[in-house]
């Protein structure tokens, strides 16, 4: 049985490759002294282990309940964001990177006591920030709630809760801020069951239900390539927002899951179930990347990735996303692949596919 561990040390050459425009191995012009808060998630392993093989000196602050499989290097330093930032207090850095907080008061305190002591300060925040989609084809220019309409929906606070997080940071930072707004993020190490359906979904063949429109558009960003163009952005000195939203040309998804399944061999027969009402009566209205694109979702999958593509962000094929997926599937713990959290469980489909058979 492979294990993570296993997982890290057989793909640990694949991290930098074909991305930054560098080989696995090559590095940064000028090393840089990195602060990550976070750095034991979904994001924040990879972008460690790259920031360290580029030769940056990183030092991570968590608060200690997670564990990951980081460089000997990395300097290590606990607390907490609300209120606990007595570890940092009177240290120095080149940059910051902030890949923990959705809370505006933690990048309040955080941006209050480093921006004397650090040169720019990243944060990661969501296309989320769009929030009602209504307008397709926004990019870095379109503006954003900081207020909610509806407190009850949850994708308005989450979206109002990044969006006040970008402004605290850019107030504070002015051009020494940066923002990167990714759109799902995918690959190994996912904390989330929502991706990896489809690889092992795919790979498990058989009659397959497919959600939605063929030509209904996805957008998703591998979780390698987020890391290394955020690594970019500090390397080259840059600031302002930046969408982070791939892959490089428009896909359906109808393509993407003609290329994952090519990707894992499957032998899936897909069945296209395209009408929306009965989709939603079926309790199916998402399946990441794949979203329902109407309502409040309707530009959710077309932001624009032309400013961050001028500035080096590069994606990597899909099946190799897809392929690398799958095979970390297995180091997860047993208990969360016996009790997935997938959008679409086996009985659903079943029955929904049946359902849509006998119409």
């Amino acid at each position: 049985m492979s294990t993570r561990r296993d997982f890290v040390r057989t793909s640990a050459a694949l991290v930098g490759g074909a991305l930054l425009g560098v080989r696995a191995g090559d590095r940064a012009r000028a090393p840089l002294d990195l602060l990550i808060l976070g750095g034991t998630g979904f994001i924040g392993p990879h972008l460690v282990r790259l920031a360290v093989e580029r030769g940056h000196r990183v030092t991570t602050f968590t608060r200690g309940r997670r564990t990951a499989d980081l460089p000997a290097s990395v300097t290590r330093l606990t607390g907490d964001r609300n209120g606990q930032l007595g570890a940092l207090e009177g240290k120095r850095w080149d940059a910051v990177i902030d890949d923990s907080a959705t809370n505006p008061d933690w990048v309040r305190q955080s941006t209050a006591l480093l921006k004397d002591n650090v040169g720019r300060y990243l944060f990661t925040s969501s296309t989320g920030v769009y929030y009602p989609y209504r307008t397709r084809g926004v990019d870095e220019a379109h503006p954003v709630r900081t207020e909610a309409d509806d407190p009850k929906d949850g994708s308005a606070t989450y979206g109002v809760a990044k969006a006040r997080c970008e402004r605290i940071t850019l107030d504070a930072f002015g051009d020494r801020g940066v923002v990167v707004r990714p759109t799902y993020i995918v690959g190994p190490g996912d904390t989330t069951d929502r991706f990896p359906y489809w690889p092992v979904r795919l790979a498990r063949g058989g009659e397959t239900l497919a959600p939605g429109r063929r030509d209904d558009q996805v957008q998703l960003v591998d979780v390698r390539d987020l890391a290394a163009f955020m690594l970019r952005l500090l390397e080259d000195g840059r600031s302002g927002i930046y969408n982070v939203a791939g892959p490089a040309e428009p896909l359906t998804m109808e393509r993407f899951l003609a290329e994952a399944s090519r990707a894992v061999g499957s032998t899936s027969r897909l069945v296209w179930v395209d009408d929306y009402a009965f989709l939603k009566a079926q309790g199916i209205q998402d399946s990441v990347p794949w979203v329902m694109l109407e309502g409040n979702d309707f530009g959710h999958m077309h932001a624009r990735n032309a400013k961050a593509r001028a500035a080096g962000l590069a994606f990597r094929p899909l099946a190799e996303t897809v392929r690398d997926t799958l095979a970390w599937w297995p180091s997860v713990p047993e208990a969360r692949r016996n009790a997935p959290r997938f959008s679409i469980k086996p009985e659903q489909e079943a029955a929904a596919l049946a359902a849509w058979k006998a119409r």
